[in-house]
């Protein structure tokens, strides 16, 4: 195998063919959908590639048979003939009004415009220009056309936590789509493609038959890196990863997991900049997670350590729009969960859905640790501190952190702030810390005796922890639900040291006030 380019940030199919960049074919995906349908919809979270692929499309539809060489599709597809192709891209720049919209959309009909060399009586007419724009091309080049429409939601996603800006630009927004409809006998095939999935009453109203792919088994790979994927065409990138120690198996566990029915994913952006730095980082993450998703978490005071189960119906997932958006649904769709199983219930389909990856855990608890306290400075150094004393195994020292920890939020921050008020406030900060440090943390861990509240393995140790609140509990109940349910004997076949650890707050002192710990002989 050949080294080649890495295509970091690389978005355009030519550049990536010619100017000799690695290249993962889509384009069996690309001739099924042409096959098998008309117009379509998909959404996947942001850097997963969906901008390259409708570049692909472009190319294809345009009948540029020398990019396509050696490609599946080659030979399946007549490049003798071509369709005019309108490109529209919201993936530039933020805009704050729907004057910016309707100006931005113009400019974007004006390049079709040119690049078709074709015109618009009226361009101030947004729905006027492009329904125009789309008969004239057909007439043209005696073809009907192709609709691609990239980042379609960014001006509504760029604007969520001001409904009243974000509904007019659903609203501009619509009065363009609502064209795709009504040309629907000028057209050969529409793309679609953004983050969110919103309803199509507020955004796609009239396109009954527009396809939703995005949680489709058929196309769960279509942007992405399958484990395949990656195994042939990064084979020299992966030989050069084992001379520095990192294995299939670590890269699997960084980045590898998302999943929308069928065959599980990489993040592209994850793996190519993993190549490019040769280290683990949080390179997805890093590129920025909305505030806006963080200030939901929080608002709805997300209990922390259930995002490790949560179970949803389908249309659940789905429901998406300004003013009403479940968290389950604000999770899956920006990447932040993504689907584990599929229960049947013999009338509907329950989704079970987990985090992806250690690096989406690892980045989301540790914004959600911040945010539960986001007047103190300390998170990072308590997260640095608890890492040495699971290393030292200092049981003592961790009562401490945690007890030192809790101290140093400020009082007027629970009165002020409904967050801390909720009950498992301390439980979730306590669950974060260990998941913000990468550790190995198992929740609601089943045995044949009941649930382990967290397990925690680390450094050839296995840490058992249960939680109560003293208001609602006599103290001493944590230590002895560990004990008297037997919670140990799922580990002892192992043979390492197992702690049980009790702890128990109080919400009128605020604070951790019981640290119990047994540690169970090895047998």
């Amino acid at each position: 195998m050949i080294k080649k380019k890495l295509p970091i940030g690389i978005q355009t199919f030519s550049e990536m063919i010619t100017e000799g960049y690695y290249y993962v074919d889509k384009t069996p995906y690309a001739h099924r959908l042409i096959t098998e349908g008309k117009h379509y919809f998909l959404s996947r979270p942001r850097r997963f590639g969906k901008s390259l692929f409708l570049d692909t499309l472009k190319d294809l539809f345009e009948g540029r048979e020398e990019l396509f060489r050696g490609l599946d599709i080659h030979d399946k597809w007549d490049f003798t003939k071509s369709n005019p192709v309108i490109h529209i891209s919201f993936g530039g720049g933020v805009l704050e009004s729907r004057a910016q919209l309707d100006r931005r959309i113009r400019d974007l009909l004006r390049i079709n415009q040119q690049r078709l060399t074709l015109e618009c009586q009226d361009i101030e007419d947004v729905a006027g220009c492009f329904g125009e724009l789309i008969r004239n091309a057909h007439d043209s080049f005696g073809s009907r056309v192709v609709v691609l429409v990239d980042e379609y939601d960014k001006p509504i996603l760029d604007n969520i936590t001001d409904s009243s800006t974000a509904i007019a630009m659903r609203t501009g927004l619509r009065n363009l789509y609502s064209v795709i409809k009504d040309m629907d006998a000028h057209i050969r095939f529409s793309f679609i493609t953004g983050v969110s999935k919103f309803s199509k009453v507020s955004l796609f109203s009239g396109i009954n038959n527009l396809s939703d792919i995005s949680v489709d088994a058929s196309y769960s790979a279509i942007c992405g890196y399958t484990q395949k994927e990656v195994d042939t065409v990064f084979a020299p990138e992966l030989e050069l990863l084992a001379l520095v120690s990192i294995e299939k198996e670590q890269i699997r566990h960084w980045y590898n997991g998302y999943n929308w029915l069928g065959e599980t994913v990489y993040n592209p952006f994850d793996l190519l900049l993993l190549f490019q730095k040769r280290d683990f980082r949080s390179f997805w993450f890093e590129t920025g997670t909305p505030e806006f998703l963080i200030k939901v978490l929080t608002t709805r005071k997300q209990f922390v350590p259930a995002l490790e189960h949560i179970v949803a119906i389908e249309n659940l997932l789905s429901r998406f729009d300004v003013n009403d958006i479940s968290t389950e649904a604000l999770l899956f769709q920006t990447g932040y969960l993504t689907i584990d199983h599929v229960e049947w219930t013999g009338a509907k389909q329950i989704f079970h859905l987990r985090y992806p990856n250690h690096e989406v855990r690892m980045g989301l608890t540790e914004q959600l640790l911040f945010a539960l306290n986001p007047e103190s400075s300390s998170p990072s150094n308590h997260i640095y501190r608890l890492h040495q004393l699971l290393s030292a195994n200092d049981l003592e020292g961790l009562k401490g952190l945690f007890q030192s920890f809790y101290a140093t939020i400020p009082h007027h921050w629970y009165d002020n702030n409904p967050i801390a008020q909720y009950e498992g406030y301390y439980a979730s900060i306590f669950y974060s810390y260990f998941a913000a440090l990468g550790l190995d943390v198992r929740l609601e861990d089943v045995t044949n005796h009941g649930r382990i509240d967290m397990t925690v393995k680390f450094n050839h140790n296995i840490y058992l922890f249960e939680f109560k609140v003293v208001e609602l509990f006599p103290e001493g109940r944590a230590i002895l639900q560990l004990k008297n349910r037997n919670y140990a004997e799922k580990y002892r076949a192992e043979g390492l040291p197992i702690h049980l650890i009790g702890v128990e707050f109080s919400k009128k002192e605020r604070n951790v006030v019981g640290f119990e710990v047994e540690t169970l002989p090895r047998t």
